[in-house]
C-alpha cells in the first residue's frame, strides 16, 4: 500500500546511510495494509538511478532534506529485486524481511519467516520518521507550522560628508574722507599786520598745500566659524510581513480490505 499525502514529504529526499554515504532519492513510501504506517521506501539506484530498491524506514531519521537510513548502502542495493508497483505482496514482504533482518537484528525477529505477523514498523513506531501516525491507539498527530518573526540589522546605504570650496561676492560700505581747499581770508589786524607788511610792497607768489585722501584697503583672513560632523539616530516605524505557512489537516478514514490468502 503506498503512502497517503501525510507521508508525502519524504518523497524526493536523498536517502544516504549512518555513515553519510549517498544512496538515491526516495521515490515512493509504502505502509502496512493492515495498519497504515509506513513501512517501506524505495531508493533509486544501480546505474543513472535506473532501478528502485526498496530499503525499511525502521530506525531512518530525517536530517534536513536528506533520509538516513539505518540499513548500509550496500545492503539497499543487494535488495531482493521487487516491482514498485504500488503493492507488495507477502512474498515480497517475506523476502525484503529475510534480506535486511540479519543486519536490523531484534527488530524483527520473527517477521523474516512469518508475513503474515505484525510489521516492525508498528511495533517501533517511535523510531520510525515523521509525524504522521502514532504508535499508541493509532493516533495520529496534526502538525502546523507557526510563523515567527523577528528583526536583523542589515546595512542598508552609506552617509557622507563632503566639504568643498565656493566664491561668493561680498559687497560692503567702508567711510572714507579726504582733503578739500577753501580759502580762507582774514582782515589786516594789529596781531597779523606786521605779517602782512612784510617784503616787497607788489610781487607775484605760491603758495602750496599737500591734499589728502582715505582708501579703502582689504585683506583677507580664514577663522574656523562651526563643527559639523554626522550622527545617526533610530526611527520607529512598522512593516507589514507575509508568508505562507502550512498545516495539516485530517481527511476522512479511508478503509481498504483485502482478502486474507490462504496458506
Amino acid at each position: 500500500m503506498t503512502t497517503p499525502q501525510q507521508w508525502d514529504n519524504l518523497i524526493g529526499l536523498t536517502a544516504t546511510d549512518a555513515s553519510g554515504d549517498k544512496i538515491g532519492k526516495i521515490g515512493q513510501v509504502y505502509l502496512d495494509e493492515g495498519t497504515g504506517r509506513p513501512e517501506w521506501v524505495t531508493v533509486s539506484t544501480g546505474m543513472f538511478g535506473t532501478r528502485e530498491s526498496f530499503a525499511p524506514l525502521y530506525g531512518s531519521s530525517v536530517r534536513g532534506d536528506q533520509l538516513v537510513l539505518a540499513v548500509s548502502r550496500q545492503l539497499v542495493k543487494d535488495a531482493p529485486n521487487v516491482d514498485d508497483d504500488g503493492h507488495l505482496g507477502e512474498a515480497e514482504i517475506t523476502a525484503l524481511y529475510q534480506h535486511y533482518a540479519a543486519y536490523l537484528g531484534p527488530a524483527v525477529p520473527d517477521r523474516a519467516v512469518d508475513a503474515d505477523s505484525a510489521s516492525y514498523a508498528g511495533r517501533h513506531a517511535e523510531d520510525r520518521p515523521g509525524s504522521g501516525t502514532s504508535g499508541a491507539g493509532d493516533a495520529m498527530t496534526r502538525s502546523e507550522e507557526r510563523l515567527h518573526v523577528g528583526t536583523e540589522s542589515v546595512p542598508v546605504g552609506r552617509a557622507r560628508l563632503r566639504k568643498y570650496v565656493v566664491t561668493e561676492n561680498v559687497t560692503t560700505t567702508v567711510p572714507v574722507r579726504h582733503e578739500e581747499v577753501r580759502l580762507e581770508r582774514e582782515p589786516i589786524t594789529d596781531a597779523n599786520r606786521d605779517a602782512a607788511l612784510a617784503g616787497q610792497d607788489i610781487t607775484e607768489a605760491e603758495h602750496e598745500v599737500q591734499l589728502h585722501a582715505e582708501r579703502p584697503v582689504v585683506t583677507k583672513e580664514t577663522v574656523p566659524v562651526e563643527r559639523v560632523r554626522l550622527a545617526t539616530e533610530s526611527v520607529a516605524g512598522e512593516e507589514q510581513v507575509s508568508e505562507e505557512v502550512r498545516k495539516e489537516q485530517i481527511g476522512e478514514p479511508e478503509v481498504e480490505t483485502r482478502p486474507r490468502q490462504d496458506r
